[in-house]
């Protein structure tokens, strides 16, 4: 009987494991944190989580380290306020790397998501983190800069464009709940924008804010213990990358929020790019660009036809 209750009682600790997602400050290296190999183009893995009564889709994306846009765009027909409890969730702590110089920041826009890319044992390592970024009319600028500085529990200087939609703001917000920079900054040569923190979580993965780009607190403290002075900033628009995993040709699909681009024919120019568009089903590479989960997804001429 004792080995029956002890049994039992292990199963039922892995089952509320697999009920209900970790801790926000928990797993940084199975969510946010991954060894990369030099030839590696895709980290992470999808995962699957069960809300419990009360849970959002937001509560799970950000015990697992996701925006609003990338729980939403995996899970298209449940509904972010109101799963149901124990319902399937897709949680896609899985991504292709962006095309870009694996080297300090590295913002993609497009899928509202930040890498921090660092040198180590080996090839290095990567960081990333989901962010808010500029509403309409409020584009962040695209190019490549350099950290100048960084500051714990920073002042807020509400800026003119702000100021004229809230006038009753002050001069100047001190540290505190009440501060839109949360309680770290990371400031760039690129004038008037910052990486910052947040008092409003929920804005992460969103269009939100007036250019700035802002992580859940308990992110910008990671980033912030980690980013240097001098660190490269390359910041990137790519509703579409690709890669390549086990082999096989991957493609990862966002939102054009933007709008204007021909994703389709983006995923295809890139994949001839990088010598894969021979080994692509293109029926398949059709459907992922239809959906747009934002799930890296296999493109790759089917192994069993």
């Amino acid at each position: 009987m004792k080995a029956k209750a002890r049994l039992f009682l292990i199963l039922l600790a892995l089952s509320s494991i697999l009920v209900r997602s970790c801790p926000a400050v928990a797993d940084d290296d199975g969510f946010r944190s991954f060894v990369l190999g030099p030839d590696q183009s895709v980290i992470g893995k999808l995962r699957w989580a069960y809300p419990l009564k009360k849970d959002t889709l937001l509560d799970i994306a950000r015990d697992y380290g996701l925006g609003y846009n990338a729980i939403t765009e995996a899970n298209p027909s449940i509904d972010p306020w109101l799963p149901r409890d124990g319902e399937k969730v897709a949680v896609p702590v899985y991504w292709i790397l962006p095309d870009a110089k694996r080297q300090g920041i590295v913002i993609n826009l497009a899928e509202m998501r930040i890498y921090y890319f660092h040198a180590g044992e080996g090839s290095g390592y990567v960081d990333t983190y989901p962010i808010g970024v500029g509403r309409e009319g409020f584009d962040t600028p695209l190019g490549v800069y350099r950290v100048t500085g960084k500051e714990k529990d920073p002042y807020w200087y509400p800026p003119e464009s702000i100021r004229q939609e809230k006038p009753e703001l002050p001069p100047a917000v001190p540290p505190g709940p009440d501060n839109p920079l949360g309680a770290y900054k990371i400031m760039t040569d690129l004038q008037g924008y910052l990486i910052h923190g947040t008092n409003r979580p929920w804005g992460v993965g969103r269009r939100v804010s007036h250019g700035c780009i802002r992580l859940y607190p308990e992110d910008i403290i990671r980033l912030y213990g980690k980013v240097k002075p001098g660190d490269r900033v390359e910041i990137v628009y790519q509703p579409v990358k690709v890669g390549v995993e086990a082999g096989r040709p991957m493609v990862e699909v966002h939102k054009d929020y933007i709008g204007g681009m021909d994703l389709f024919k983006g995923a295809i120019v890139r994949l001839y790019a990088m010598g894969l568009l021979g080994s692509v089903d293109l029926y398949r590479l059709m459907s992922a660009v239809d959906e747009k989960s934002g799930i890296p997804t296999d493109v790759g001429i089917s192994l069993n036809p």
